[in-house]
């Protein structure tokens, strides 16, 4: 499931690494790109790459998630953002996890062009507490589907960080069959270092503090604004 608002310059590059990855890993994919009210032409990109899209108009990016569940008839869900990309190693990876014992899980990130040091930073830090609290990011989530209909899905009412609620939710209900969650050991999922060329580093770490503050803050539009607003694009509130 691949969540898309106006995505149609980064899909192309995701969707023809994920069909690559499927094909070296020797797994069949149902691929769902959730176009959520685009304006660009991301419907006819994923379209001419013959995947499903599906449509959800709601601009809150766990209704998105959910939307492209819903939709899936896989008994395995990945959930990746559109300017991730994927390979052989990380699917394989999750195809062995949920054959052997894993309610779900993610994955270590990184970006896909140098940044600055205080980016750098924050992606060891990240991947160091994300794999000793056992989150996901957003950017790479997988899950057993049955698992992820008895947690309810994504909470419906977050706008941002739906994924630490839904591995903490997901965490609890694998306990109950003997089941695990984690980051993967493998090489990292690369995304788009873009949000580093469009916010300044104050306003990263203004995120950062509000979150920490206020740890409901992903349940409220206007204080997820970092992901919502692009350069040029203010006036496109999600």
């Amino acid at each position: 499931m691949i969540p898309a608002w106006n995505e149609a310059a980064f899909l192309p590059k995701t969707l023809d690494a994920l069909a690559g990855a499927g094909r070296d890993a020797g797994l069949t994919l149902e691929v769902i790109v959730v176009n959520n009210a685009s304006t660009d032409a991301t419907r006819d990109v994923a379209r001419a790459h013959g995947v499903r899209v599906v449509d959800e108009p709601e601009r809150r990016i766990a209704a998105v998630r959910n939307a492209g569940a819903a939709a899936a008839r896989a008994p395995w869900l990945l959930f990746l953002d559109a300017d991730t990309g994927v390979t052989r190693e990380h699917l394989s990876a999750v195809a062995d996890a949920l054959s052997d014992g894993y309610a779900g899980g993610g994955a270590p990130i990184a970006f896909d062009a140098p940044v600055p040091r205080f980016y750098t930073a924050g992606v060891v830090v990240w991947n160091a507490l994300a794999r000793r609290l056992k989150l996901a990011a957003g950017s790479f989530v997988f899950a057993r589907a049955d698992l992820h209909r008895a947690v309810g899905g994504f909470d419906g009412r977050a706008y941002a960080g739906e994924e630490l609620g839904y591995s903490r939710a997901l965490r609890r209900q694998g306990r109950r069959y003997g089941l695990d969650f984690g980051v993967l050991v493998t090489a990292p999922v690369v995304s788009s270092a873009r949000k580093t060329q469009w916010y300044a580093p104050w306003q990263h770490a203004l995120v950062l503090v509000t979150f920490l503050l206020f740890p409901w803050a992903g349940r409220f539009r206007r204080l997820t604004w970092f992901w919502y607003l692009r350069p040029k694009q203010h006036a496109e509130r999600r």
